[in-house]
């Protein structure tokens, strides 16, 4: 792969970082409410004097330039800062709390990605008949209903179905394999299935597309079955938008993610963040978008990557 295409696309993404990083540290000090008053807490006696004190001990006493810069400086080095309120590095405490949100997503993507190739295909493949049309509208049904929504509908009938299995909480997988997976399948079917619907419609539109073009027709007027010229010759080309959007799908669940650990009381990233947030804990907020945000741009980078690999025009 050519240096030039890659020192481009890690200019641009260094560039979306940079910009994100001034967005997120600016957007979070508009949040309404005073961190340091919250800080001393409403059984203490607020004085100037003391929010004078504590506002300079965590650095809230310097122009938001000087501010930024100095969270920017430590940031490069690694040093993402302190929480507020438990004194311990943000790297910490977001490590303890990555883990289940990375188990979510991957089992959530793994699960709508991994099944919308074939059932795009198949849809295709049937097109126009009554088994397309049901495809279709169990699509559009998957694609506007909210994973929240879809999360206490199962939670609501598991308990009535079988009221034995567990659907809350959170046991670590290497404690207990077996409970791990059974508390973490809802919330990621909940989480996959909307991207299940989304993903296999493009699938469908894009083998649709590739399945019309001369070099199709020619497959198959050399005689190759069908199944073939689906999966190896239409289906390499119909999965160019399919990989972007897995790239883009996979950044954006993370929002989705933040309201099902909540559904679930799954003990993540974004349960984690919803609290920072009510607490105005500046430093652990920043960390944890920031660190999101890297992500969904290395995710971007590796898909870019894909892209290219799959159609090397993209390279040109």
């Amino acid at each position: 792969m050519p240096v030039r295409f890659l020192a481009e696309r890690a200019i641009d993404l260094a560039i979306v970082v940079f910009g994100v990083s001034i967005i997120v540290f600016l957007m979070i000090r508009m949040i309404p409410g005073d961190a340091v008053a919250i800080m001393l807490g409403a059984n203490t006696e607020i004085t100037p004097e003391r929010l004078a004190s504590l506002r300079a001990r965590v650095g809230l006493d310097r122009p938001l330039v000087e501010q930024y810069l100095v969270w920017a400086g430590r940031a490069l080095s690694g040093d993402l800062g302190t929480s507020l309120w438990t004194g311990k590095p943000v790297v910490e405490e977001i490590a303890a709390n990555l883990g289940v949100t990375l188990q979510l997503l991957l089992m959530s993507l793994t699960l709508g990605a991994g099944l919308a190739v074939p059932a795009g295909c198949a849809m295709a493949r049937v097109r126009g008949g009554a088994a397309d049309i049901a495809l279709r509208v169990v699509t559009i049904a998957g694609i506007t209903v909210p994973s929240f929504w879809l999360g206490i509908v199962m939670i609501l009938a598991l308990a009535t179905l079988a009221p034995g299995f567990p659907s809350l909480g959170h046991v670590p997988f290497a404690q207990d394999p077996l409970g791990n997976l059974q508390r973490m399948l809802l919330p990621s079917l909940a989480l996959g299935l909307p991207i299940l619907a989304s993903l296999s419609r493009l699938v469908r539109t894009a083998m649709l597309d590739a399945l019309g073009q001369d070099y199709v027709r020619t497959a198959r007027a050399k005689g190759l079955g069908e199944r073939r010229v689906v999966y190896r010759h239409a289906l390499r080309n119909a999965l160019l938008p399919f990989v972007t959007s897995v790239g883009i799908t996979a950044g954006y669940l993370f929002g989705g993610a933040i309201v099902v650990e909540q559904v679930f009381a799954l003990p993540g990233l974004g349960r984690l963040i919803v609290g920072a947030i009510g607490e105005r804990n500046y430093p652990l907020i920043q960390a944890a978008i920031l660190m999101v945000t890297v992500g969904f741009v290395v995710v971007n980078f590796t898909v870019d990557m894909l892209y290219a690999a799959i159609d090397p025009r993209v390279r040109r």
